[in-house]
């Protein structure tokens, strides 16, 4: 029987060579373990191009790990199945002789909870190292918060930028002379301007075997496997950020809030899901950001506005999400609870921009941070849709879903159901925002510029119904100051014509009255 001093255990987003629980491993006294549990591609219904992406990437990562001569005990879950993480461990355990398990920490709280009971459960040492892949330890985020009001993430950014040196003066004045260039960065996109294409890559033997079998395997699973192009290494994810660096960030700042039906990608990035599954490390991702703003191939709105994404609201989240705890999922600020509706899960909606943002996502796993909060989320805000099930499908339709990440940018942000803790003000918006930065509205039956009749933009009544059943707990939020006296200038009648609207649409959103056939480009 093969013996060993050490388990290293690595989940399906720890796929970093230098993360802690793998920086001092060592192929003459440690095995690898890897698991693929059932549950954990089946506890929501997750994207089917989500589930080939982290399996086609562990599989990958373990052959890596195989090449420098480490033994890795992989689970897969076609032919060694396992329930769970810790049925995957105890199997480990009895196949070698160890007598200590080393894990780096994981980012649910789900996860932690099974992992934290293996010290009951096994008859070995088990150490829990930090994630050292983050500028910021959840600590630190524990002493910037504490006793704060407000938990703004431009004050826990503007701390990082000074801690790690990033886009900072010698003098330790941010470079350009202020923190912030989101401003700048609200521009539609030009009639006569099409963004570039994505970079893909063509599935190879291990991604194509993943691709023949996610229908079948996973009959539960959302979405469509065809237009997958993803990278699954390392070595690929950094063609990604290169491509980025060099092709999109120069524009990005300008249009990174613009939306447009000939790209569903605009000039965004990308590689969200590389950083969360550990292909990329925000450091690297930031600095070569940052070099590109130095060496004059990319302006400081585009380079800033890139990195406060990393540096500031990607480290942001992570905290706040544990700083919460584990009950923060059942926050429900509005008390929002209507059912989702079908179009969710088809894309099947006569409302153009739904149309795009839903048909988007369902195509290609993705959809950009505009489409998710002010198309997707507004109006997920707006109808008063459950929160949780709002949550829920965030995580399974999105390839970059990790709770830890997706919990606080849409019960938070996008929701507002946590009541302001992370959001100054809920992200309710009238379809004039979208008509501004978008051309969605072009091609759509209804007019952003009405606000009631037959073809009246839903969004327009549904902001004023929104606003008019929350005045209670938002009318003295003084960031809501003027759309309230807006409102209370309004004659009666219009009122009431704006509400009736309102309730037609819900009346009418419950009956699954608002579909169409929708046809969507895919990603790759």
């Amino acid at each position: 029987m093969p013996s060993c001093q050490t388990i290293r255990f690595v989940l399906g987003d720890q796929l970093t060579r230098s993360i802690s629980s793998l920086a001092d491993a060592d192929p003459q006294t440690d095995v690898i373990v890897m698991a693929e549990p059932r549950q954990e591609a089946t506890y929501v219904p997750h994207h089917k191009q989500k589930i080939v992406l982290i399996l086609s990437a562990m599989r990958h990562f373990a052959d890596q790990l195989r090449q420098e001569g480490f033994i890795v005990d992989y689970h897969d879950y076609q032919n060694r199945p396992c329930d769970s993480f810790s049925k995957a461990l105890r199997s480990s355990l009895d196949q070698y002789n160890c007598r200590k398990i080393i894990i780096t920490e994981p980012g649910e709280w789900r996860v932690r909870k099974e992992i934290e009971g293996w010290e009951t459960q096994i008859d070995a040492e088990l150490e829990i190292r930090p994630d050292d892949r983050f500028f910021a330890t959840l600590g630190a985020f524990e002493d910037f918060a504490r006793n704060r009001k407000e938990l703004r993430m431009e004050y826990f950014y503007r701390g990082l930028r000074r801690e790690s040196g990033i886009l900072m003066e010698p003098d330790g004045k941010p470079v350009g002379g202020k923190w912030n260039f989101d401003h700048d960065n609200r521009k539609r996109l030009p009639d006569d301007v099409t963004p570039p294409e994505p970079i893909s890559f063509a599935p190879n033997q291990i991604t194509r075997d993943l691709l023949e079998c996610v229908d079948t395997d996973f009959p539960d699973a959302i979405g469509d496997a065809r237009s997958f192009g993803w990278a699954v290494t390392r070595d690929d994810a950094l063609t990604v950020l290169d491509h980025f660096i060099t092709t999109r960030l120069p524009h990005f700042g300008d249009y990174q809030d613009a939306m447009t039906v000939k790209s569903a990608t605009v000039y965004h990035a990308l590689i969200s899901p590389y950083l969360n599954i550990g292909l990329l490390l925000p450091d690297e991702v930031c600095r070569a950001a940052e070099r590109a703003y130095h060496d004059g191939t990319a302006p400081l709105n585009a380079v800033e506005g890139f990195i406060r994404q990393i540096l500031g609201w990607r480290e942001y989240v992570r905290g706040l999400y544990w700083f919460m705890g584990p009950d923060y999922v059942t926050r429900n600020h509005f008390n929002a609870s209507r059912a989702l509706p079908a179009f969710f899960w088809d894309g099947n909606v006569s409302l153009n921009c739904l149309r795009h943002a839903i048909g988007d996502t369902l195509d290609n796993a993705y959809a950009h941070h505009i489409q998710r909060l002010m198309v997707i989320g507004n109006f997920s805000l707006l109808a008063g849709l459950s929160v949780k099930d709002v949550c829920d499908w965030y995580l399974a339709v999105y390839i970059d879903a990790f709770e830890w990440v997706e919990l606080p940018n849409t019960l938070g942000m996008a929701l507002y159901a946590d009541g302001g803790v992370m959001a100054s003000k809920p992200y309710a918006a009238s379809g004039k925002y979208i008509d501004r930065m978008s051309d969605y509205c072009q091609g759509c039956q209804f007019n952003p510029r009405k606000n009631t009749g037959p073809d009246a933009c839903p969004f327009n009544a549904l902001y004023w119904h929104f606003l008019d059943r929350n005045a209670d707990t938002l009318g003295n939020n003084p960031r809501l100051g003027m759309p309230y006296r807006n409102w209370a200038r309004m004659k009666d009648e219009t009122k009431r014509d704006l509400i009736t609207q309102a309730e037609q649409f819900l009346n009418r959103l419950d009956k699954g009255d608002f579909s169409n056939q929708p046809k969507q480009a895919t990603l790759f």
